[in-house]
């Protein structure tokens, strides 16, 4: 496998990649091949970050990217990974890791110190989802489970730390849990 930045695939690799985007998110996020390929033209934006892992028979098994959010994009100090998605028929073998990995690279040599991640609960899928969690969401955090295989916990394994909620961000009951993880020292030194 090799990850390689996606504007160095040709067209029919995009639509590889646009497949995986559907099959990974299961339609929730992305319905259909048009909006998919709409979200991977997005990230060819020269101030975006946008990786893709292939086989060795040139097959796209994943792709992850990342905006800058806080700051000017020629120094922004926080990352958002958005989106990252893996062939299902591929996950669980280390191609997630290996993404997250290479984009750290990516943004700390930009001079991130922070990368982030929002991730949905769109079908209860921890204990914060399908649940009101006024008045304070930060107690609900606290005691997060995973009911489901909710990705958070991927992340959490990836040296990411639980860093908030968003109560009802997709809908009543339906939050966004945020995790986040030091890419670079304050002092712009790679960790």
């Amino acid at each position: 496998m090799r990850i390689v930045n996606l504007a160095q695939v040709d067209e029919s690799d995009r639509q590889q990649i646009a497949l995986v985007l559907i099959k990974a998110f299961k339609g929730q996020w992305l319905p259909d091949l048009d909006s998919a390929l709409e979200e991977i033209q997005e990230s060819l934006r020269p101030d975006h970050v946008s990786r893709v892992a292939i086989d060795d028979d040139g097959r796209a098994l994943g792709w992850i990217a990342a905006i800058p959010q806080y700051g000017k994009p020629a120094n922004a100090t926080a990352w958002e990974l958005h989106p990252l998605a893996i062939d299902p028929a591929h996950q669980g073998r280390g191609i997630g890791r290996a993404l997250v990995a290479d984009l750290e690279q990516q943004v700390a040599a930009r001079g991130a110190v922070t990368l982030y991640v929002l991730t949905d609960d769109l079908d209860n899928s921890t204990s914060l989802g399908g649940v009101d969690l006024y008045p304070d969401p930060l107690e609900q955090l606290a005691t997060i489970r995973n009911l489901k295989g909710h990705p958070y916990e991927f992340y959490l394994k990836c040296g990411f730390v639980l860093a908030g909620v968003i109560p009802d961000a997709d809908g009543i009951g339906k939050p966004d849990i945020l995790l986040a993880k030091r890419v670079n020292e304050p002092s712009g030194r790679p960790l």
